[in-house]
């Protein structure tokens, strides 16, 4: 993964071709979390370290959508930590019949990305909050965690999202065939991941930030989106 300058080659998915997969199906609405068992979650992470000043680590989803209050943004490194289709989802932006693949950090590599900086007050409302948009199966795959990060500024600690290897939805190191022909494919009430990944790539690309691995994925599911619909009416 390398740094770029913003605008550096243009992305073969735009947002015509997303447009031409782009759906909805219905949403199950379950719910697998009491608010009781976020707040456990919370309380777990604030006895593990208790911030002055929250910082969130943002790689995916959350760069481009953070639905939260921040007063401040650095572009960081998470060391140790790489960014990967290794989450399978049956909701959101899949489902039990097409399962989506969701961003999360895995184990090794590093990541650029951008973290915020929360304001000073509620760090318990606005983690439970975070929780609540991030975890949802029971128990998660996507998990909350305290990890360093670097920012030109000097080394933070940040709460960011990781990969349980040993959750149920965690579905490894694929092949970008793999995650392409997937992400190509699924969707689900919040929109479809080809979507998903547009808005990611866009967002690094504005933050001049360019992952290889998500460059070449962006440019297969382009490329499978345009064999699928190239003999549809106004393709």
């Amino acid at each position: 993964m390398k740094r770029t300058k913003a605008g550096h080659g243009a992305m073969a998915l735009t947002g015509s071709l997303v447009a031409r997969v782009e759906r909805t199906e219905p949403d199950p609405g379950t719910t697998e979390h009491s608010d009781a068992e976020y707040d456990g979650v919370v309380e777990r992470l604030l006895s593990q370290y208790r911030p002055e000043t929250l910082w969130v680590f943002a790689y995916g989803s959350l760069i481009w959508n953070p639905e939260f209050d921040h007063i401040e943004q650095r572009a960081a490194t998470a060391v140790g930590w790489h960014r990967s289709f290794c989450l399978k989802l049956t909701r959101w932006r899949g489902t039990r019949e097409l399962p989506a693949l969701m961003l999360a950090l895995d184990r090794g590599g590093s990541c650029n990305g951008i973290v915020y900086r929360l304001p000073g007050h509620d760090h318990f409302g606005q983690l439970g909050q975070l929780m609540r948009r991030e975890i949802d199966a029971n128990p998660p795959t996507n998990v909350p965690r305290w990890i360093k990060v670097r920012t030109s500024q000097g080394p933070l600690r940040a709460l960011a999202f990781v990969a349980a290897t040993e959750g149920r939805a965690y579905a490894g190191r694929l092949p970008p065939e793999q995650v392409a022909d997937t992400l190509a494919r699924a969707a689900e009430h919040w929109g479809s991941s080809a979507q998903y990944l547009f808005r990611t790539v866009s967002k690094l690309e504005e933050s001049g930030i360019r992952d290889r691995n998500l460059w070449r994925i962006q440019e297969l599911v382009a490329r499978q989106i345009l064999a699928a619909t190239s003999s549809e009416p106004g393709a």
